[in-house]
């Protein structure tokens, strides 16, 4: 199949990108950068989370965050909820799409929200049709697609099981994530192709970690397949707090950098992106994961 004319690049820095980070980042911060990805011509900006501040702390504002973001017409800006307490706080702050979580590993499941896979998906539905009986748009996100840290490979049945579960009661789309980043080209397709059986291949996403080096080459290997959507958080941050061993999330400049050679549109600009990722890692204090990023140091100081 030829590669696709456009792709869409979901950015995930300031919910999965900081919400593992120990320092803790202020409303201003969050707010700033918000705003720069706006700048970027970024068509979706996942910008927090409603979950409990008790286990994931850095989200506990995302509420300030959402008042005071400068919204940009045609971008989205999706907060992860995990329940319908979570719901009912993101329509206080006035969203229009939201994203949920499921896992196709019934250990990270259970280690995660504290649930089997088959309740997860109940309570999913629950909140599901809450969201868009009030008009909400639903993203869903798997969790574990290409490998779990408790149960190690996970059969791509399991995965497209899961994604036609969250597809069928009614997202709009269906981010598959590698949250360990131990996939390999050869096996992101195998899955994709089997999750495709389940789900239409214009409603997948790729979420893919960078743990062994091999988001860019699995990423490309699934647009050879049709996929149009990728996730992808500048300066390689993220990490999941479920999963020690998992590093950041692919660097949306080196996406962007790649999507570009391949002669692929996206309306994302580079420049802009990479100032991005460089504004919260010095804020940060820690170093690039965007090769591209750093790269470019010389020509954007």
């Amino acid at each position: 199949m030829e590669l696709p004319a456009r792709v869409k690049m979901v950015e995930v820095s300031p919910r999965d990108g900081l919400q593992n980070e120990a320092k803790s980042v202020p409303v201003d911060v969050k707010v700033a950068l918000i705003d720069r990805l706006s700048a970027c011509g970024l068509p979706a900006i996942e910008v927090g989370s409603f979950v409990s501040p008790k286990w994931v702390p850095q989200m506990a504002d995302t509420d300030q965050v959402l008042a005071r973001i400068q919204r940009r017409p045609g971008v989205s800006y999706p907060v992860l909820v995990p329940n319908l307490k979570g719901l009912e706080a993101a329509l206080a702050a006035g969203v229009s799409e939201i994203a949920m979580f499921g896992a196709a590993s019934e250990s990270f499941s259970k280690r995660n929200i504290n649930c089997t896979i088959d309740e997860s998906l109940e309570r999913f539905g629950s909140v599901a049709r809450a969201a868009r009986e009030r008009g909400l748009r639903v993203r869903g996100y798997v969790s574990c697609v290409l490998g779990c840290p408790y149960e190690g490979d996970i059969a791509p049945a399991a995965v497209a099981r899961v994604a036609g579960r969250l597809y069928a009661e009614g997202c709009y789309e269906v981010s598959l994530g590698d949250t360990i980043g131990v996939g390999t080209p050869a096996r992101a397709q195998a899955m994709i192709k089997a999750v495709a059986g389940a789900v239409p291949l214009d409603r997948l996403a790729l979420h893919f970690h960078d743990t062994y080096g091999q988001a860019l080459a699995n990423i490309l290997a699934c647009l050879e397949l049709g996929v149009g959507v990728i996730d992808s958080a500048v300066a390689g941050l993220g990490g999941c707090p479920y999963a020690k061993v998992a590093t950041g999330n692919v660097a949306s400049e080196d996406v962007l950098y790649m999507l570009n050679g391949l002669g692929i549109e996206t309306g994302v600009d580079l420049d802009r992106l990479a100032k991005s990722g460089r504004y919260i890692s010095e804020f940060l204090g820690r170093p690039l994961a965007s090769k591209v990023s750093n790269a470019l140091a010389g020509r954007l100081s």
